[in-house]
Parts: structure tokens; C-alpha cells; sequence
């Protein structure tokens, strides 16, 4: 009896069922939070994939808010015929594929650098590279566009001898831009490598570059994932600077050739819906092939102090 009275006595007792219940409300608040930010998220990928299966005929009548009377694959096999697709995806290779390299190799060396040696200049050094992300691209377009036709390069690196026009130019610009992000995130992953391990490589005689090639990196390989997936998100679907940098069309990437399937007068957007998708499966493949690392890579570090 004196058991139970306590019991019924006890404060802390009587109230953790309600706050049980304010966690679960709050819980599920969130869940339907995620599940309508989601479903807000899918509207435009959807109705861009209804819009790609339907004719442009039935839309001009009926309106693209409207339901379909038949579904084709006509508007895919045009815009990849119509457009030379396959042409424009081998742009895109050549600029993203060595920018994402180049980015990743030059920003893992200076992170080394910064996190793992210690000198005066180092913080000042990481702040420098970070602030170069606080200038809007927008800004330097001027400079930028005069810097490209005065410079010179070696014909084997661009035919028509200058930065401006060539694959070489882009691949510039985007490692410059995205150096300093990548930097900052690196040498923070690096910072939490235990000191140790390099204490125990340097008493074994490990060099700079054994200590940076085959004890840091492997140990940063769902960083480097993570920031693979994000520059060869953010780089493959640039469209600012191909326009603006690259004047022959034949030599454009992906996502500056789509403005090709806009005509003059009339615009089929059934097959630029259709285009724009396919476009689009490249970086998906890149971030179901690295799912695994990337998530570790952005979960990685949140449960330390």
C-alpha cells in the first residue's frame, strides 16, 4: 500500500508520460514535415516526366494541366536525335570529369597542408580560401570574360590559342570556384584524424607526400565521396558559365545545348521536358554509385564534441 501511494506521489512518475507524448507528437509533427517538403520537392521532377510523355499536339489543344489521352516516347527519341545529344554528353564529360579531379587533387594537398602541418599562416591561409566562396559569380564576369580573351595558352591545350572558347577555360574556371569549398570541408574532415597516426608515420621515416598519399587520403575516402558527388552535381549542370565562356555551340555542354531545342517563334517543351531528363541521368548515376560514401561523408564527425 505505501508502494503504491508513493508511487501515485512520485512527480517525476506522473510526468514522463507527458512528456512521452509531447515527443511523439512532435515526432510525428516532423515526419509529415519531411513527407510534404518531399512531396514538394518531387511536383516538378513528376510533371516534367508527364509533360515528356505526352505529344505536343494533345498539349497545344488541351493544355498541359490536363489529362493525357495517349503517352509516347516520341518527344525522348527527337531530342536526343534533334539535338545530338550524344555529342553534348561528351562535352560535359571532358569539362566536369578533369575539373572534379583537378578540385579534389589540388584541395586534398592544401588541406593536408593546412590541418595536418603546422605553421603561422595556416588559419590565415584556410580563411583566404574560404572567402573566395563570398563572391558572387555574377560579380567577376567582367574581369573574368576580359582575362579570357587576352590570355594565351599552348594550342595543344585550345586550338584557338586563348582561354575563351575552350574546354580548358571551364575547367579553370570551375576548379577556381570550387577549390575554396573544398578546401574549408577537407580540412576540417582532416582535422578530426587522429595526431597520432602521423606521430607513428613520422617516427617510422614517412615522407610529406607517404604521409598525404597513403595515410591521410585513404582515411578521407567518404569526405573525398561526398564532395565528388557535389562538384559533379554542381559542375555538370552549370549553365551560367558555358554561356557566357564558350561561343561555339558544338563545343557547349549538356546544359547549354538544351537551349538548342528552343525555336525562334515556337517552343516544344514536351521534348526540351524530355531532354532536360535524360540530362539529368548522369549525375544520378554518380550519386547512386557513391550513395554509401556520400551519406558517411555527411554524417561522419556529427556525433563528436
Amino acid at each position: 500500500m505505501a508502494i503504491a501511494t508513493a508511487t501515485l506521489l512520485d512527480p517525476a512518475k506522473r510526468v514522463a508520460p507527458q512528456r512521452y507524448r509531447k515527443h511523439k507528437a512532435a515526432s510525428i509533427a516532423t515526419q509529415l514535415f519531411m513527407v510534404g517538403v518531399t512531396l514538394l520537392w518531387m511536383v516538378p521532377i513528376v510533371f516534367a516526366l508527364y509533360v515528356s510523355f505526352r505529344p505536343y499536339s494533345e498539349t497545344s489543344r488541351l493544355g498541359y494541366v490536363s489529362l493525357p489521352h495517349h503517352l509516347t516516347f516520341s518527344n525522348f527519341t527527337q531530342a536526343w536525335t534533334q539535338s545530338d545529344m550524344w555529342r553534348f554528353f561528351l562535352n560535359s564529360a571532358r569539362v566536369t570529369i578533369p575539373a572534379v579531379l583537378i578540385t579534389l587533387l589540388l584541395a586534398s594537398a592544401a588541406a593536408f597542408v593546412l590541418s595536418r602541418l603546422n605553421f603561422r599562416f595556416n588559419i590565415a591561409l584556410l580563411i583566404l580560401f574560404t572567402a573566395g566562396n563570398l563572391l558572387p559569380q555574377q560579380v567577376l564576369i567582367t574581369p573574368l570574360y576580359r582575362i579570357f580573351l587576352a590570355a594565351h595558352v599552348p594550342h595543344f591545350v585550345s586550338g584557338n590559342g586563348l582561354l575563351y572558347d575552350s574546354y580548358a577555360g571551364l575547367i579553370v574556371i570551375h576548379v577556381s570556384f570550387q577549390l575554396g569549398f573544398c578546401v574549408f570541408v577537407l580540412s576540417n574532415y582532416m582535422k578530426t584524424i587522429p595526431a597520432d597516426i602521423d606521430e607513428a608515420a613520422i617516427v617510422d621515416g614517412a615522407s610529406v607526400w607517404r604521409r598525404y598519399w597513403s595515410l591521410t587520403l585513404p582515411l578521407c575516402r567518404p569526405a573525398i565521396a561526398a564532395l565528388a558527388t557535389l562538384l559533379t552535381t554542381w559542375i555538370y549542370n552549370d549553365f551560367f558559365w558555358a554561356i557566357t565562356l564558350m561561343s561555339t555551340g558544338n563545343k557547349r555542354p549538356i546544359t547549354s545545348a538544351l537551349n538548342n531545342l528552343q525555336g525562334q517563334f515556337v517552343t516544344n517543351q514536351n521534348m526540351i521536358a524530355a531532354a532536360a531528363l535524360m540530362a539529368a541521368i548522369p549525375t544520378v548515376l554518380v550519386y547512386i554509385a557513391l550513395q554509401k560514401q556520400f551519406i558517411a561523408g555527411l554524417t561522419l564527425g556529427s556525433s563528436k564534441g
